[in-house]
C-alpha cells in the first residue's frame, strides 16, 4: 500500500480521538487493506472509520450480512494475500467462533478486534466489560492456541493493533485485540508514529524453488505462503490435512503432528509474543495483577498505597494469551499476596491462581455492571489485604 496515501488519509500527526478509531488507524499503518464486518455497539466506530479510510488508500471495505460471514470473508481475502481485519463485540464474537477455528486450522493471518460489552446475551450494549476473556481462549472447539492482546489506552490501541497484525503475519494465525466499551469510546491524545517508527512484518512467502507444499515448514514451524492466483496449487481445508493440504482425517499420526505443530509454533515463541509492564517488582509485599482499562486505575493506586506505607507492586498483562505462567510464578515467589481486579466475576484469576500454585494468597476484586473500579475501591482492598497479612 502507498504510505503517502495512508499518511494523507490519517491526517494530522497529533489527534484527539476514540480508542475505536485508534484501532482503525493502527490497522491502516500495519498495511490492512481488507475489512469485513457488521455494525455492533460499542465496536461500530471501528467499522465506520475503516469504511472511510480504506477507499482512500485503495483498500476494500465490505459490510457483511452478519458476523459469521464477516469472519469467513477475512479467511477468503487473506488467502489472496490481503491483510484482513474485522471488529465486533460479545454477541458477534460468539458468532465468529466456528470460522475463527477454521482460520486457526488453515493458518490464515487475520486480526479480530473485540470491543467488549457487558453480557451475556444482549446484556448492556453501551457499557464496557471484560467478560469475554475465557471465550477468547476456548470459544472455538478443539485443541488450539490463540494470541490475544489487551491495550489500556487510546495510544496503545493503535500501537497494539500494529503488533497484532505483525504477530498474525509472522505466525500465520488469527490474533485477537480486546478492548472494551469504555476504552473504545474514550477520547485521548494520539500521536501517529512516523513510518520509520512502524515495524511492518509480512507473512513468509514461498520463494518459488522446488515444489510448493502449502503446509510444509522449517524450524520456525510456520509454513510459507503462496496466495490464490499465484500459479501454485493450494488446497485449504478445515479437515485434518497433510503438508499438501489434502484431507487425512482418518490418520491419528497426521492429526497429532499437525495439531502439535499449530500449538508449538506459538508456544515455542512465547518470548516474542508475551508483552507486559512491571512496577516496583523488586520492592513489594503485595502485587496487583491487572490488564485492560482497569490497569489505569491500578497504576495510580499503587503510588497512593506506597505513600501510605503499603509496599505494592504491579504487573500489567498486555499479552493475555498465551498466558505468561512463568512470569506470574516469579511474582508469586516475591510477594505475600496478589490482588486481581477484574471487570467480570472472575476469569483471569483462574490461570493466575494456577500459575501461583499456592505460593502466596490470591485475592479477587470483581466488578460488573459497566462501571470501572474506583481508586478508593482498590486502595481499600489493598489496605484490607495488608491487615490480613499482619
Amino acid at each position: 500500500m502507498d504510505r503517502a496515501l495512508i499518511r494523507r488519509a490519517l491526517g494530522d500527526k497529533v489527534q484527539f480521538i476514540q480508542g475505536d478509531d485508534a484501532c482503525a488507524y493502527g490497522a491502516l499503518l500495519a498495511g490492512c487493506n481488507f475489512f469485513a464486518g457488521y455494525p455492533i455497539t460499542p465496536a461500530t466506530e471501528v467499522a465506520e472509520q475503516m469504511s472511510i479510510l480504506l477507499p482512500l488508500v485503495g483498500g476494500c471495505y465490505i459490510q457483511m450480512e452478519d458476523e459469521i460471514a464477516s469472519m469467513g470473508a477475512l479467511v477468503g481475502a487473506s488467502w489472496t494475500g490481503a491483510k484482513t481485519m474485522t471488529s465486533t463485540s460479545g454477541p458477534g464474537f460468539s458468532l465468529m467462533q466456528e470460522n475463527l477455528g477454521y482460520a486457526i486450522m488453515t493458518e490464515t493471518p487475520c486480526v479480530v478486534v473485540n470491543v467488549q460489552r457487558s453480557g451475556p446475551s444482549t446484556g448492556q450494549p453501551t457499557m464496557g466489560a471484560y467478560g469475554d476473556m475465557m471465550q477468547a481462549r476456548w470459544g472455538t472447539h478443539g485443541d488450539h492456541e490463540i494470541i490475544m492482546l489487551c491495550p489500556a489506552s487510546v495510544q496503545e490501541s493503535l500501537d497494539m493493533t500494529i503488533v497484532a497484525f505483525n504477530l498474525s503475519e509472522q505466525f500465520r494465525t488469527p490474533v485477537l485485540l480486546f478492548i472494551d466499551g469504555e476504552l473504545g469510546h474514550m477520547r485521548e491524545r494520539l500521536v501517529i508514529p512516523d513510518d520509520d517508527e512502524v515495524e511492518i512484518v509480512n507473512r513468509p512467502m514461498f520463494n518459488g524453488q522446488g515444489k510448493y507444499l502449502p503446509f510444509a515448514t522449517d524450524a520456525s514451524l510456520v509454513p510459507t505462503f503462496a496466495p490464490f492466483g499465484s500459479g501454485h496449487r493450494t488446497y485449504v481445508t478445515g479437515l485434518t490435512h497433510n503438508e499438501q493440504g489434502l484431507p487425512r482425517s482418518s490418520s491419528a499420526e497426521i492429526h497429532d503432528k499437525l495439531i502439535r505443530r499449530l500449538a508449538d509454533k506459538i508456544n515455542n515463541h512465547r518470548d516474542q509474543i508475551i508483552r507486559y509492564e512491571e512496577f516496583y517488582a523488586d520492592d513489594c509485599d503485595i502485587a496487583i495483577i491487572t490488564y485492560g482499562i482497569t490497569a489505569r486505575t491500578c497504576r495510580d493506586v499503587v503510588e497512593q498505597a506506597r505513600s501510605k506505607g503499603i509496599k505494592v507492586g504491579m504487573l500489567r498483562l498486555i499479552t493475555i494469551w498465551p498466558f505468561p505462567d512463568d512470569l506470574v510464578a516469579r511474582w508469586a515467589e516475591r510477594v505475600q499476596a496478589i490482588l486481581v481486579p477484574e471487570m467480570n466475576l472472575g476469569q483471569m484469576i483462574h490461570p493466575i491462581r494456577e500459575a501461583v500454585a499456592g505460593r502466596c494468597k490470591v485475592a479477587p476484586l470483581f466488578r460488573i455492571g459497566g462501571e470501572i473500579h474506583t481508586p478508593v475501591e482498590i486502595l481499600t482492598a489493598l489496605e484490607e489485604l495488608q491487615c490480613q497479612l499482619c
